[in-house]
């Protein structure tokens, strides 16, 4: 019996031993979360840019700046014929003709382009120089001649220049030695080229004008002269009345 209580007592002591161990076990620590990956930068768009020309209207001959900026290129192509360029800058360009210029764009994200229109104007050739030593001037007829005036902007023969130009033809029909030059002048506003083309619409209208009533046209020689050679200086509205007008001056060949 005493045998049999020592077995039972040391299972309970192994039992006991078995349990401790297991309540002193150390809990392993909870595992640290993997750091998410960092995203992947965003790829460039695709490439743009801004092109200007200044000025973007010139005369033949005259100089145009181009100037442009870009993003995202990693080509800039120029044309016509002007080449790689810069992602920023500037050039100077002289066309002989109206030009639209393109910049032409590459990238990793595409391609692009951007233009600029370049307008050019022919020149404008110098108005006819009158050689006053070549001429003689009737001075009876020139005093009998009349001028005919212009509205602004316009190269209509109103009522009034009727009246003068009609004077002007009688004398010519009753003089058929005399010949005559009509200058086209405009007031001080508007650009030169603008006023070189309507004071020789208004030459032109009063030559016209003439030949209707019976002159001869080889007896009529026309010029403008713009607002080259104002008759008034002066910025009013009766100055600028004086500068519209088709002026008759009376010239013969010299012997």
């Amino acid at each position: 019996m005493r045998s049999k209580s020592c077995v039972i007592g040391l299972c309970l002591l192994l039992g006991l031993i078995v349990l401790c161990s297991a309540c002193h076990k150390r809990v392993p620590a909870a595992a640290t979360p993997a750091p998410a990956p960092s995203a992947a930068p965003a790829a460039p768009g695709p490439p743009t840019c801004n092109l200007t020309a200044e000025p973007a209207t010139v005369t033949a001959g005259q100089s145009v700046t181009l100037s442009w900026n870009s993003q995202n290129a990693t080509g800039l192509e120029l044309k016509p014929g002007l080449g790689q360029q810069q992602a920023e800058g500037s050039t100077s360009v002289t066309p002989s003709e109206s030009t639209t210029y393109t910049m032409s764009l590459t990238g990793t994200g595409g391609t692009g382009e951007c233009s600029a229109r370049v307008t050019v104007t022919p020149a404008v050739p110098p108005a006819p120089q009158v050689q006053e030593s070549n001429i003689t001037a009737k001075p009876n007829a020139a005093e009998a001649m009349q001028d005919a005036f212009f509205d602004f902007n316009k190269a209509d023969i109103r009522p009034d220049a009727q009246g003068a130009l009609t004077h002007d033809a009688d004398y010519l029909k009753g003089h058929p030695d005399v010949k005559i030059r009509i200058g086209g002048y405009c007031d001080q506003r508007g650009s030169e080229e603008y006023n070189l083309g309507l004071g020789q619409r208004r030459a032109d209208a009063a030559k016209q004008f003439l030949v209707n009533l019976g002159v001869a046209p080889d007896r009529i020689a026309t010029v403008s002269f713009g607002k080259d050679r104002p008759f008034c200086t002066e910025n009013t509205d009766e100055c600028y009345q004086k500068n519209r007008r088709a002026h008759v001056v009376v010239v013969s060949p010299s012997s």
